[in-house]
């Protein structure tokens, strides 16, 4: 157990928490450099407190980190253009030749992608509340005060959140029926059937583009299966991939280089998270299989 007692220096007592409190700012944000800020931060501000008048060293730090987390998160949200610059996950990539991915790590990845691209698309109350009450035990009296709401408020935020956040527990029938939405997705596309489109993208969704310019983010089915319209009139025909153990597809150009990685997060028959690679740079970074 971390030392937090009286005896224990405030820099030994911060670096005992250090991974916990990282590990909590990596949920809230789904960035590891974020998450890092967002420690730091929460240590310059321990070293400008008078620590003597802090009785519960560990708890104060959670709630620090939960305040900065949350003001990144509601920033974010002003500014969702840019909010996904930098954080897109390493992606791990093989063809989808079977009825399952094989690996162990690639499903325990793909259950780590889609929590993250659950999260991204709850408020940021939801997100706070679910992340430190149902991933981490803080006691919902403690959110609520970061929150600045009532113990049952934040019961509520994190209710609401729980019915969203439904990750994959079994890659069988259920990846099976992720891919048929990925295929009704792709086919509705190329047909240009808005309306299926429609029925198959949560009305949040959001599409996240890796692009040589950066990062571009499209929120709502509305703008997405207009954008997937367009894309698919003048995209060459890929072949379904797994991409960290989501359904995905890769496209190539004639003359072999890759063209474009897509992974897709579905919950409850909708797709509810699209992630795109169409960087040349990054793509030549990802070690893809031939076509």
């Amino acid at each position: 157990m971390p030392d937090t007692s009286p005896t224990a220096s405030i820099a030994e007592v911060f670096e005992s928490q250090r991974d916990r409190l990282r590990a909590v700012a990596y949920r809230m944000l789904g960035s590891h450099a974020d998450a890092e800020d967002v420690v730091q931060e929460a240590w310059l501000r321990l070293s400008r407190q008078d620590t003597a008048a802090i009785q519960n060293l560990a708890g104060w730090l959670t709630t620090v980190v939960g305040r900065i987390s949350l003001d990144v998160l509601r920033s974010r949200q002003a500014h969702p253009e840019t909010s996904l610059n930098d954080r897109l996950p390493e992606r791990m990539v093989t063809l989808d030749d079977s009825p399952a991915p094989e690996e162990d790590a690639l499903l325990a990845d793909s259950v780590g992608l889609a929590l993250l691209v659950v999260l991204e698309s709850l408020r940021p109350n939801e997100r706070l509340a679910f992340v430190l009450h149902d991933l981490f035990a803080v006691p919902f009296e403690e959110i609520g005060k970061i929150l600045g709401k009532s113990t049952d408020a934040a019961k509520m935020l994190a209710s609401r959140a729980r019915r969203r956040v439904q990750a994959p527990k079994q890659p069988t029938n259920v990846e099976r029926g992720q891919r048929e939405v990925v295929q009704a997705f792709l086919a509705a596309a190329r047909d240009g059937d808005f309306e299926e489109l429609l029925r198959v993208l949560h009305p949040q969704v959001s599409l996240t583009v890796d692009t040589p310019a950066g990062v571009v983010v499209t929120l709502g089915a509305t703008k997405v299966a207009a954008g997937a319209q367009l894309a698919a009139s003048a995209a060459p025909l890929g072949r379904a991939a797994f991409v960290n153990g989501l359904p995905g597809v890769i496209s190539w150009g004639e003359d072999g280089s890759p063209l474009s990685v897509l992974a897709f997060t579905v919950v409850d028959g909708q797709i509810i998270g699209i992630t795109a690679v169409v960087d040349p740079a990054k793509l030549a970074q990802m070690n893809l299989p031939a076509p």
